[in-house]
């Protein structure tokens, strides 16, 4: 399985659309954003370098391990590549852990770039906040991991990039991605794995702690995801 991890990881990192779209494009979005706001505090006094710093930060990590995971498993149930590995002694949950690591490690670059333009940009935090918010938005891709895993074996290998992104654009719309989630649409948003996500950077903010309702939320969906991705899996084997 290690090996199939490498092969996965060094796959990615070579793929010239995953550093654009991935690693740079979340960046670009974050100095737009910066700029286009015309004040320097959301309301509650949130920094506005601050809030986009992390929601630019889980947009490139969310979207790097879901387009990349189920896009590439859609290509490889095509081409049959997927057929071959199950001639191998290699086991269903072995190559699902493998696709859910592999895309896990390839969003710490998308995260520390969006870091480093954002320590450019005026962002100070502690060095205890910078470890404890990459490790947490890390953390939280694996979710996001496991959910391109169901998506890639749920959907057809034709239309799997479309299913994609109107999953990640509405999650990421009510999910406070693009802009703060406020008022009773906050209710609702308890229910958006992004939200979740989002919401683990509020320990930096001063007088606040990690949000351990959103960890556990997400725990959750990390869950549903993986049950999910495993059936669908062992289906898509039945049919094979």
């Amino acid at each position: 399985m290690t090996t199939l991890i490498l092969l996965e990881i060094t796959r990615t990192l070579r793929n010239r659309r995953y550093l654009l779209f991935t690693v740079l494009y979340p960046a670009l979005m974050y100095l737009f954003f910066i700029h286009a706001y015309g004040t320097s505090q959301l309301a509650g006094g949130l920094p506005v370098k601050t809030y986009f710093m992390v929601s630019m930060a889980t947009f490139g990590a969310v979207g790097g391990v879901l387009t990349g995971n189920a896009q590439r498993i859609a290509l490889e149930r095509k081409s049959g590549w997927v057929r071959q590995l199950r001639l191998t002694a290699l086991p269903g949950r072995a190559y699902t852990a493998a696709k859910i690591a592999a895309t896990a490690v390839t969003t710490l670059p998308a995260i520390l770039v969006v870091f480093a333009v954002g320590a450019g940009q005026g962002v100070r935090l502690s060095a205890a906040q910078w470890a404890g918010l990459a490790l947490a938005l890390w953390l939280g891709s694996f979710v996001f991991s496991a959910l391109g895993v169901a998506l890639g074996y749920a959907a057809a290998p034709d239309s799997v990039q479309t299913v994609v992104m109107i999953a990640y654009m509405a999650m990421a719309l009510f999910g406070g991605t693009w802009f703060p989630v406020t008022g009773s649409l906050e209710r609702f948003a308890r229910f958006n794995p992004v939200y979740l996500y989002n919401q683990l950077g509020t320990f930096t903010q001063p007088g606040h702690s990690l949000d351990t309702v959103a960890v556990a939320g997400l725990a959750a969906f990390l869950a549903v995801f993986v049950a999910a991705a495993a059936t669908l899996y062992r289906r898509d084997t039945r049919r094979a």
